[in-house]
């Protein structure tokens, strides 16, 4: 048996940049990315944790890591660095995926483009959705969406390489309980996103499971790598993954417990590389070449009469790519190396204002907004406190993927009628299962 092992906060957290600043800064980094082309940075994820011959590498994004390899070779505690960095690679793979996708279904994000295999999915074609089941971009001129596969190929790697791991003795794979720890909480945020995501499920073309096993089975990856892990970063990532696995599933105490333990200022991030381009910043890319417009509802949000900090957007006055659409660009990511967070402390912080409610809910929110630099908001200002966390949610996580999780969750009815381009959007509420997993699932196609 082969296997294949090929893989793969921002700005906002304590500072504030007006609009203007960003853009100004933005047009002048594309302009020079259009000349010459990005360094790379040093990024340093996992302390401690060698490759077999002690690889000298810049970042473990740049290791070059085998395309396949016999299934047998892998049970070597040599090879344990690589399973780790291939499992932690295709997440972010996936994450990179995932942000443009759920903004497209969204309405974060409408079509400046012609492509039809792009705006299908902004008016949410059942039957071209169903047919794609994702990938890792490999040209910054990418109109491909969809993310089953890469999240399934970075849970699979992870699971599988615990399950090897396992069977290592400590002495041959330094820091092994980190390394497990640091795995099981990567499958968790794999399975976190395929369980809030998808109407259905199947694992391992095992038979079909409900959102609420999938949740469940991560909440246990979490829990498992809290007690592995000794790298606080991956601790903290487990108990923001599991609080808001628990979320979902409606246990409310259980969220707010683990929310609050997590420290202020936390933040772990999934790191980007202009190393190779599937490595990029793909909703920085899709930016970049016009691809795509900040949606309407996401465009001149003020809070407090000034521009929210939060949505940094502009409209460049220029159309898109299609020559016919607005094209107002996103200044959240202004590089191709730029990081999405994966959990943060403003993440639990909402787990705890939407568990608790009420006065301990109004206090997370004003905490958060201290770190824009924004004024708090008072109870006699709330209506309604539901919908004011989300509101809230809405515009602090504008482009990190949440959104479309958080409408599946509230049962938020997404876009209907017809969009900008004359589509008629089709009937939506969660990703199908795709047609290659359907298809090749004997408990699924009968």
């Amino acid at each position: 048996m082969m296997i294949d092992l090929r893989s793969s906060e921002s700005n906002p957290q304590g500072r504030e940049v007006t609009t203007m600043r960003r853009y100004s800064e933005y047009i002048g980094r594309r302009r020079r990315t259009r000349r010459q082309g990005r360094g790379s940075r040093t990024i340093a994820i996992l302390s401690g944790i060698l490759l077999a011959g002690a690889v000298a590498c810049e970042s473990l994004l740049e290791v070059e890591i085998p395309g396949q390899v016999e299934d047998a070779a892998l049970d070597d505690p040599a090879l344990a660095g690589t399973m780790m960095i291939s499992a932690l690679g295709e997440f972010e793979c996936a994450l990179n995926t995932l942000v443009p996708t759920n903004a497209f279904l969204t309405g974060e994000f409408i079509a400046s483009n012609f492509f039809l295999s792009s705006n299908v999915w902004g008016w949410r074609g059942e039957t071209e959705i169903r047919a794609t089941s994702g990938a890792c971009s490999t040209s910054r001129a990418a109109t491909n969406y969809g993310y089953y596969t890469p999240f399934q190929r970075a849970r699979f790697l992870a699971e599988d390489a615990v399950r090897r791991i396992t069977e290592f003795s400590d002495a041959d794979v330094p820091d092994k309980s980190n390394v497990l720890g640091t795995l099981n909480a990567y499958a968790g945020y794999s399975l976190v996103h395929l369980g809030e995501n998808y109407c259905e499920m199947a694992l391992d073309n095992g038979p079909l499971m409900q959102p609420r096993e999938v949740l469940a089975l991560a909440a246990e990856r979490f829990t498992t790598a809290i007690s592995q892990a000794s790298d606080p970063s991956i601790v903290n990532m487990a108990r923001v993954g599991r609080a808001r696995a628990n979320l979902d599933l409606g246990n409310l105490s259980e969220a707010a417990a683990d929310a609050e333990q997590v420290p202020e200022g936390f933040v772990r991030n999934a790191e980007y590389s202009t190393a190779q381009i599937r490595r990029e910043n793909s909703t920085y890319n899709r930016t970049e070449t016009d691809y795509l417009s900040v949606g309407f509802a996401w465009r001149d949000l003020e809070v407090a009469g000034m521009p929210d900090p939060r949505v940094p957007v502009v409209n460049t006055g220029r159309k898109g790519q299609d020559g016919e659409t607005d094209q107002w660009d996103q200044l959240k990511y202004t590089a191709r190396d730029d990081p999405i967070p994966i959990a943060s402390w403003r993440e639990a912080q909402f787990i705890i204002a939407e568990a608790r409610m009420g006065q301990a809910a109004l206090d997370a929110l004003n905490r958060v907004r201290d770190v824009y630099g924004i004024p708090h908001i008072r109870m006699s200002e709330v209506d309604d406190m539901l919908a004011t966390i989300l509101e809230e949610r809405k515009r602090t996580f504008f482009l990190e993927g949440h959104w479309h999780s958080d409408m599946i969750r509230h049962n938020i009815q997404f876009p209907q009628g017809v969009n900008h381009k004359g589509n008629s959007f089709q009937p939506y509420s969660c990703m199908p299962l795709p047609d290659i997993e359907v298809n090749n699932n004997v408990n699924l196609s009968g």
